[in-house]
């Protein structure tokens, strides 16, 4: 049951971690990346109780293909635009 817990740790600060890189970085100094990566991986911690009784990590997997999307056509619309 432990290894369950943390395999779902685990992909939720992956899935996390991918969803926070289409979305929402910026270019920051390394000491500000640290900062928000460990934040992110506490924050984690609260989403895993939660994704053991919701699809939290099943809807994470979802925004990340929405905004992988997202980045993809946005991508080819700048291409256009510059030819």
């Amino acid at each position: 049951m432990a290894l369950g817990f943390w395999l779902l740790y685990f992909s939720v600060i992956i899935l996390s971690v991918i969803v926070f890189n289409l979305g929402f970085a910026r270019k920051l100094p390394l000491l500000k990346n640290v900062v928000v990566y460990t934040g992110l991986v506490i924050g984690c911690i609260v989403l895993t109780f939660f994704a053991i009784f919701m699809p939290v990590a099943e809807a994470l997997i979802v925004i990340a293909a929405v905004l992988g999307v997202y980045r993809i056509r946005l991508r080819i619309h700048k291409k256009q635009q510059e030819a």
